[in-house]
């Protein structure tokens, strides 16, 4: 399997660090969106229409944050047949927590008791829902730093998410997602190209130690956003331009697929529908007359930040980015729309139903490497946290093992064929 050397055949900087497999969990509860609104007299298609949303997961009193994260790893190990003295770094992303003091991570380690491994570097991370890819990244750099001792990373990810009564109550949901990382991995990031944004901002935050409710201001979080969507596609776009090194300019029509973090599904068409309206404001001459900008002439000299809540240029840029949403997005929302908002692993459900969706249609010409990025992730943090990037697929680096599965435990292979990529999938009876 890909990602794991001795310490004695260890080159200088490993090749192709990324995600070799992914096991996605979700509990089996749900509220149906619709009944909830009937429940909360709200009008019909608020929460279905409005904010794209079908169902929404939520754990029993059976599960907490930790039963979440033990689940998955568990899975993930048991099946890629791995034993945990393979793993040299365990990081967890969560914002949930039951303890102030003990980290998921150490509850964690009961798994790895029976192989006597306890040389495991990592720690919790809590950063709102960029905690998960802050620890993707910190599992990533040390594969490819000098600490590597050739063993894997083993990334987790996890939340559930709830609300006080109101209406970002719709907006919940639960899960968590292990990543087992290393080099020669069919799931390999771009190295130097991360676009980040940082900023100071009370949108969302939880300040209430006895309370599980987030405090939030929904419309200062959109903007956060979207301001923040801004500044990383402008800081990512710079770089990807000064590693080519020639006269093309990038756009969304050089990704292959986009998966961004999804607190409910109708922000994520916004968010693409922005992106356009990045590159329209960034072309030296957008071509009006035909193609994505056709008959936008009007808002060439519109000001970004004016634009947030301003409904006629978002729906023109969504008019404008509906093909582009149909075939590079919206087939990343199947579990955001059917479980809601994970929180820190929310983006990485959406990267599992893409690959869900397409990887029986992928051909070894599809997932060979290229020097432009073909993928497109955009994880949305609070507080304001935001980070682009873009994986490539490799298709001779190896197997990725996927797996979703939920509380039935039920397995279903949905892709048998010769290529070196392959999904299997467990499920219960809501998708």
């Amino acid at each position: 399997m890909p990602g794991s050397a001795s310490s004695s055949c260890l080159g200088p900087w490993p090749k192709d660090v990324g995600v070799i497999a992914m096991e996605l969990y979700f509990p089996s509860q749900y509220v149906d969106q619709a009944e909830l609104e009937q429940f909360d007299g709200v009008a019909a298609g608020k929460y279905t229409l409005g904010l794209g949303q079908a169902r929404m997961g939520f754990c029993s009193d059976r599960e907490d944050i930790n039963s979440l994260c033990l689940t998955v790893v568990q899975r993930l190990m048991e099946r890629n047949g791995l034993s945990y003295d393979c793993i040299g770094r365990l990081e967890v992303g969560t914002e949930t927590i039951i303890d102030k003091s003990k980290s998921v991570k150490t509850v964690l380690m009961q798994l790895f008791e029976d192989s006597g491994n306890t040389d495991v570097e990592g720690i919790d991370t809590t950063n709102a829902c960029y905690g998960g890819t802050a620890a993707l990244f910190n599992a990533v750099n040390w594969v490819e730093s000098s600490s590597w001792d050739g063993r894997y990373a083993l990334v987790v990810a996890g939340d559930i998410a709830v609300y006080a009564t109101g209406s970002a109550r719709p907006t919940g949901g639960a899960g968590a997602v292990a990543m087992l990382i290393g080099h020669n991995a069919p799931l390999a990031f771009e190295r130097g190209l991360r676009g980040t944004h940082m900023q100071h901002a009370y949108d969302f935050y939880k300040p209430d130690m006895v309370s599980e409710y987030p405090v939030v201001d929904g419309k200062l979080s959109i903007e956060c956003y979207l301001s923040a969507l801004d500044r990383c596609y402008s800081v990512y776009r710079n770089k990807i331009h000064a590693q080519w090194q020639r006269d093309k300019r990038f756009s969304l029509d050089d990704f292959g697929f986009l998966v961004f973090h999804s607190p409910y599904c109708k922000l994520v068409q916004k968010s693409l529908a922005r992106l356009m309206l990045n590159d329209f404001l960034n072309h030296p001459s957008p071509d009006t007359e035909t193609g994505h900008f056709a008959g936008l002439d009007a808002f060439r000299d519109v000001k970004p930040e004016e634009t947030y809540f301003d409904r006629d240029v978002e729906k023109a840029f969504m008019k404008a980015s509906a093909e582009l949403f149909k075939t590079k997005t919206k087939p990343s929302l199947l579990i955001s729309s059917q479980n809601g908002n994970m929180y820190t692993p929310s983006v990485y459900g959406c990267l599992a139903s893409l690959i869900a969706e397409y990887v029986s249609q992928l051909t070894i010409h599809d997932l060979r490497f290229t020097p432009e990025p073909q993928n497109g992730v955009i994880p949305k943090e609070k507080n304001t946290d935001h980070q682009f990037f873009a994986p490539t697929w490799e298709h001779s680096a190896g197997l990725l093992q996927l797996c979703i599965l939920s509380e039935s435990h039920r397995t279903t292979p949905l892709v048998s064929s010769g290529l070196p990529l392959c999904y299997s999938v467990s499920y219960d009876n809501r998708i």
